[in-house]
């Protein structure tokens, strides 16, 4: 792996000071970076005081704009090359979770992911493949990609909270029921919330639902 595939971005202590107990791992969408979703840390420290927050930015220039950065390409959005863009990027976040958690001590029963997007995707793909399940997942106005390989390639099942707006244009709230149909079926245990009027972005009530599910996840 080059040094350029060695993720980084900005990250967030934890509140109540100390090594952290907990990590929490967001992943932004394309053409974001690292940036974009470690304001999310302030409101959930409060709640996860031990916990640190890391929000990595995606390992590839965005192909789309003159900024930000992906996980995968989207130019193509066929089927195909969507799955094929998610597994070059899977093995590169997993190197990256499995070093965060090992330089802090910790295992995946202290790890949440957290994805917003492409991020969300990224998130759903990477956690069930993972040998041990974290703690848990929230994934915001995503989807699941490759959907009919779910139950023959799930090692690790931990809880799921979908958030979706009713109103987005980039990726249809569809997107979440089918998601949670394909999680429940393969045995995941999923919470779903449809905010009204929302178009592809994050509410606060999406931000505090996430924040009580994180808290009841990780709960020690």
């Amino acid at each position: 792996m080059t040094a350029f595939l060695q993720l980084s971005g900005p990250r967030h202590p934890p509140l109540a000071g100390g090594d952290p107990r907990q990590l929490v791992i967001l992943l932004h969408g394309l053409g974001a970076d690292g940036h974009d979703l470690i304001d999310l840390a302030p409101y959930w420290s409060r709640l996860l005081p031990h916990a640190e927050f890391l929000s990595p930015h995606a390992p590839f220039p965005c192909d789309m704009a003159p900024f930000g950065y992906q996980w995968f390409s989207l130019q193509d959005r066929t089927p195909e090359r969507v799955l094929a863009g998610v597994q070059a990027a899977a093995p590169i976040l997993d190197a990256y979770i499995d070093e965060q958690l090992a330089v802090r001590g910790l295992t995946d029963a202290d790890l949440a992911l957290v994805g917003f997007s492409q991020g969300c995707m990224m998130a759903l793909y990477v956690a069930p493949r993972r040998a041990k399940p974290c703690a848990a997942v929230v994934g915001f106005s995503g989807r699941l990609v490759a959907a009919d390989r779910l139950t023959s390639e799930t090692v690790s099942r931990p809880p799921i909270l979908l958030t979706h707006g009713t109103d987005d244009d980039i990726v249809p709230v569809e997107s979440m029921l089918q998601a949670c149909t394909s999680l429940i079926e393969a045995g995941f245990l999923v919470e779903a919330l449809t905010r009204p009027g929302l178009g592809h972005g994050i509410d606060s009530e999406g931000i505090q639902a996430a924040g009580s599910f994180l808290v009841r996840s990780m709960a020690k």
